[in-house]
């Protein structure tokens, strides 16, 4: 998640790749004004105006069938994130509505935790509620709090127990989204989202916006230069992290490790110019290697080495995904509804799950 507010500033020269010799699969590719969000709908609709399939290079097809359509799961919701697949539903965070919820594969939805981000009472449109979840080994959920500033994990009955919230005696700013790497630790970005005035905000005890690995009882911030740290996920193999980083300048990068978890070389996947209401938030990685990425215009699926094959266009924005079902089934969070589509090849399941 990103609080898509005023912290973009100046113009940023690195462009994304051109949507130029576009080939749209599906749908119409134009964004139409989002609707005041109402009441959380329950049911599956197909051909939902403004979405689309833009096909960038030929790799596409082997990924995404070329007939494949978009469908919508559920709506009516304030801003939506954190998605994942959970005992055989989806689970996603409202952030500014302050609720847990789950989607059953045919639409229905569950509330299942209100005051989701810790806090009984939140300022009207602030991002204090609940953001991204993971499982963890034991099944439980680790579940970001924005309200709380925390990690916290989900107990019987859906009560909350801290989990991690602090650096080096200092509150962490609010931690947004969580991955556990292939040897078993837990990585996080912690940007200030979740505080009013953000970097500004005389609540931030912290010097940066971090991203950090969690192993073996120990905390560290592993990289501390990223002005606003967002998604995260690895390749299968453990050896390269992508961190989307939203703000001043928009784009993904690409982190090698080393067998600790040290950073031992990085490069930029891709950059945006500008700047835009949807910002490089959430991503996943598939079977083959790819990130899918959210961004200005949608989600990209890009190669390792940086080609664009394809956008996913939606009416809203798009601020994260999740492979659910069989593993060939991405769902998305954009804005206040919950769309789905089709993969040929398997995304990279979480390592617990």
């Amino acid at each position: 998640m990103s609080h898509r507010s005023n912290f973009f500033g100046g113009s940023n020269s690195a462009c994304a790749h051109a949507l130029v010799g576009a080939i749209v699969l599906l749908g119409s590719t134009s964004v139409h004004p989002q609707a005041k969000p109402a009441a959380p709908q329950n049911g599956v609709q197909a051909n939902v105006s403004g979405t689309a399939i833009v096909r960038l290079d030929p790799g596409l097809d082997s990924i995404i069938a070329p007939d494949t359509k978009i469908e919508r799961v559920a709506t009516g919701f304030k801003f939506l994130e954190g998605p994942m697949w959970h005992q055989e539903r989806l689970w996603f965070s409202d952030l500014v509505g302050n609720k847990l919820y789950a989607v059953s594969r045919d639409g229905k939805v569950e509330m299942l935790l209100d005051h989701s981000g810790g806090l009984d009472s939140v300022p009207p449109g602030a991002y204090m509620g609940s953001n991204a979840m993971v499982t963890d080994k034991d099944h439980s959920v680790l579940l970001i709090q924005h309200g709380k500033r925390r990690i916290a994990r989900l107990g019987n009955e859906f009560t909350t127990s801290p989990f991690l919230d602090r650096f080096e005696n200092k509150r962490l700013n609010s931690p947004n989204d969580l991955v556990f790497a292939p040897d078993g630790s837990l990585w996080f970005t912690d940007p200030p989202f979740g505080l009013p005035k953000q970097n500004n905000d005389p609540a931030k005890e912290l010097p940066f916006n971090g991203v950090y690995r969690y192993a073996n009882g120990k905390l560290s911030a592993a990289i501390k230069d990223l002005p606003m740290p967002n998604g995260i996920g690895f390749s299968a193999d453990g050896k390269t992290l992508y961190v989307s980083n939203s703000g001043p300048k928009m784009y993904v990068e690409k982190f090698t490790l080393g067998p600790s978890g040290e950073v031992t070389g990085r490069t930029t996947l891709i950059s945006y110019p500008g700047s835009a209401p949807d910002v490089p938030d959430g991503l996943k990685i598939d079977s083959a290697g790819n990130v899918w990425t959210s961004g200005p215009g949608g989600i990209r699926i890009i190669t390792p080495a940086g080609k664009v094959l394809g956008q996913i266009k939606l009416p809203e924005v798009a601020a994260n995904l999740a492979w659910g079902e069989d593993g060939k089934t991405v769902y998305i969070t954009a804005s206040t509804s919950v769309y789905r589509l089709r993969t040929i090849i398997q995304g990279q399941l979480p390592l617990y799950h």
